[in-house]
């Protein structure tokens, strides 16, 4: 069950017709079918397939209620197989969003026909640490969320519990990876959740995946051949929320996860008193991948203040950690709390900076030569920047870069920049156009004005942004 939303009006649209009327079609599409065993009537089934395979996925599940034939045939793995073929996959953006009461909702855009889906909810589960202690089961909408900001979080850590023990779920991780969506761990009230629950687009559907070895929350998430990894987070332990230097790897192929090192954090083990050590608390802020590695960046926190401590680098073939460059730690753009958000488009690393503005911002990219992040591109408009968890959200995109925020009036619109003459840094008294790859001219103010294009927007109310992935099926 789903629903589509119209770019002319932003209502959301049931998808299917009503009940008396889809008895109606399964009967006849049922009776067509006993006279008609193939696809379509005309055709062997291998040309129909073909043809199934050719028409783009929006209107799938529309056609699967063409009769069971169809339906089995949409569902199918060679169906897929044959649009990898064929080239007529698609790749498709998926924004998770938080509702009053933390529901969460995920949206789906098709950024070709330029039209909204929304996903089937998230389903119940019931939590199974408070039921084996005798607990009546605890029933729920919604199984992760972003219930409350990471700075309650660290707020915790000094004693002050009592909000965030009423809150229901917070700090979910979000993943893609082999054409499914996963949603990681997060809280349930005071306990720190192991599951992970994963989104088939191909079924349209919610699945329980395989269990993480330990409960995590605000943990990072990230993608390496074909494999989902997820280091840090918090946990909760006798004495309170306590950070984790853990990390783990699923394949979904086996199912299974498997234990990597442990992040050294190293400079949190240089701190010049126990004291400090004891009260500043080292913690995972982002993670990316880029160059075939995991660059994970870190900071110390003692609420209400964090300290950058540049971060480590995971490589798989080694399977080892080393110190993140001294350039690219220190001048990661950081948004609230310190989180670092970024995204490898065309084996470039982007990073958006907010500055000091509150409706404005940079995009930066790291020089991996110079060991620095260069400005490409300023002015970015994002209306309200410092008024919610998640202003802004970064995505690759047809092998693009694209930002999605929300303006004044509750829409969430999407901005694709054409970086392909925009490579540049715009000069500052830390880079100059000497230094600038591939060698091109500054950007003129017409070029600035034409690097960012509205693709889509669609109206969400007071939903606040969370997350975003995209799949390629």
């Amino acid at each position: 069950m789903g629903g589509r939303l119209s770019l002319n009006n932003s209502r959301i649209e049931p998808y299917e017709v009503s009940q008396s009327e889809l008895c109606k079609r399964q009967r006849v599409s049922l009776s067509f079918c006993e006279e008609n065993p193939r696809l379509i009537s005309s055709l062997p089934d291998e040309i129909s397939m073909q043809i199934l395979a050719r028409i783009p996925r929006v209107n799938y599940l529309n056609l699967k209620l063409v009769s069971r034939a169809w339906k089995a045939s949409i569902v199918s793995v060679e169906l897929y197989n044959l649009r990898k073929e064929l080239g007529t996959t698609e790749e498709w953006l998926y924004i998770l969003t938080k509702v009053e009461n933390d529901k969460l909702l995920w949206y789906a855009l098709d950024p070709l026909s330029r039209r909204w889906q929304r996903l089937p909810p998230m389903p119940n589960f019931a939590l199974e640490d408070e039921t084996r202690k005798g607990m009546i089961p605890l029933r729920m909408w919604n199984m992760v969320g972003s219930g409350i900001k990471i700075a309650d979080v660290i707020r915790s850590w000094l004693g002050k519990k009592d909000a965030f023990d009423r809150m229901r779920l917070c700090g979910c991780a979000i993943g893609a990876v082999d054409g499914c969506l996963y949603v990681l761990g997060g809280f349930s009230r005071a306990s720190a959740m192991k599951c992970v629950w994963r989104y088939d687009p191909i079924f349209n559907c919610w699945s329980e995946a395989a269990d993480m070895s330990i409960g995590r929350a605000y943990c990072k998430t990230g993608i390496l051949n074909n494999k989902l990894y997820v280091v840090g987070g918090v946990t909760r332990g006798p004495g309170g929320l306590t950070p984790l230097q853990s990390g783990e790897v699923f394949d979904p192929h086996t199912g299974i996860w498997s234990q990597i090192p442990s992040m050294p954090f190293t400079k949190a083990q240089v701190l010049p008193t126990a004291f400090l050590a004891d009260l500043l608390k080292p913690i995972a802020t982002g993670m990316t991948s880029y160059r075939g590695r995991l660059f994970v960046p870190q900071s110390l926190y003692c609420w209400p203040f964090f300290v950058d401590v540049g971060g480590e680098v995971y490589d798989p073939e080694l399977d080892s950690w080393v110190e993140m460059p001294i350039g690219m730690g220190e001048g990661w753009p950081a948004r609230q709390a310190g989180t670092k958000l970024s995204v490898t488009v065309d084996g470039e690393l982007y990073a958006l900076d907010p500055s000091s503005s509150l409706d404005s911002a940079k995009i930066k990219v790291y020089d991996y030569q110079d060991d620095s992040w260069k400005v490409i591109a300023g002015d970015i408009p994002i209306p309200n920047f410092s008024s919610s968890e998640s202003p802004y959200l970064l995505a690759s995109l047809l092998g693009k870069l694209h930002m999605i925020a929300k303006d004044a009036t509750n829409n969430i619109f999407i901005l694709q920049a054409d970086l392909k003459n925009h490579l540049a840094p715009i000069p500052s008294a830390s880079s100059s156009l000497d230094d600038a790859p591939h060698g091109i001219s500054e950007p003129t103010a017409e070029s600035e004005r034409s690097l960012w294009e509205a693709i889509s927007s669609c109206s969400v109310g007071s939903a606040e942004l969370v997350s975003c992935q995209t799949l390629n099926i």
